[in-house]
């Protein structure tokens, strides 16, 4: 009885059992070759974070903002706002953003196997994350590089709550609603809408 309750337990919060032995980017993605076909995850100092997928409710923040992208001059030039890329932060830490951004430059750096962070992260909150995972996402992208972290609040229940956080370092940030102008400058100046659109 007691071994059918465990396995009814594994079953409900995972399919598939995390090793919690590895201590690098390296070592995980070896592991993740392996298992390539059990999930998608972030690494974070030896955690094994799993990735949820976009719901469906989300599916149109994604759609604007890629749309949006496609009238940049950094679209015309080669970039690309990539969905759930993965942004390398250090030897021990690996993240995967809902979008980020990456330059023509970047693209062809990474085809000859560089591992690099994104410019600009761009993260849709979910019901799942605490205070803490949000506070230790930007940190981490920071810690990499990125110059632009922006924070979507959906929050399709409550639309008045509807926000942009916008992070320009980890400890500063301005929160964007309504019929605000939002802008990706100085990275992406030129992509830029009113908050308010995103949610229409």
């Amino acid at each position: 009885m007691a071994n059918a309750q465990n396995a009814m337990t594994a079953t409900q919060t995972s399919d598939v059992l995390l090793p919690t032995h590895l201590k690098t980017v390296e070592e995980f993605e070896q592991w993740q070759e392996r298992h390539a076909q059990e999930g998608r995850y972030e690494f974070v100092r030896g955690r094994i974070i799993e990735k949820k997928d976009v719901k469906q409710l989300e599916a149109f923040i994604i759609k604007f903002l890629t749309r949006a992208f496609v009238a940049t001059s950094a679209f015309r030039s080669g970039g690309e706002l990539f969905q759930e890329m993965d942004a390398y932060i250090d030897d021990t830490r690996k993240r995967r953003p809902d979008l980020a951004y990456f330059t023509a430059e970047q693209i062809v750096e990474m085809r000859a196997g560089q591992h690099l962070p994104t410019l600009f992260a761009i993260e849709i909150l979910s019901d799942s994350e605490s205070y803490k995972d949000v506070t230790d996402k930007i940190q981490d992208y920071f810690d990499a590089g990125t110059q632009l972290v922006w924070y979507i609040v959906p929050r399709t229940d409550v639309p008045e709550q509807q926000k942009i956080y916008v992070y320009t370092s980890p400890d500063e940030s301005k929160a964007y609603k309504g019929t605000e102008i939002i802008s990706a400058a100085p990275v992406l100046p030129d992509f830029q809408f009113a908050v308010a659109d995103l949610f229409a």
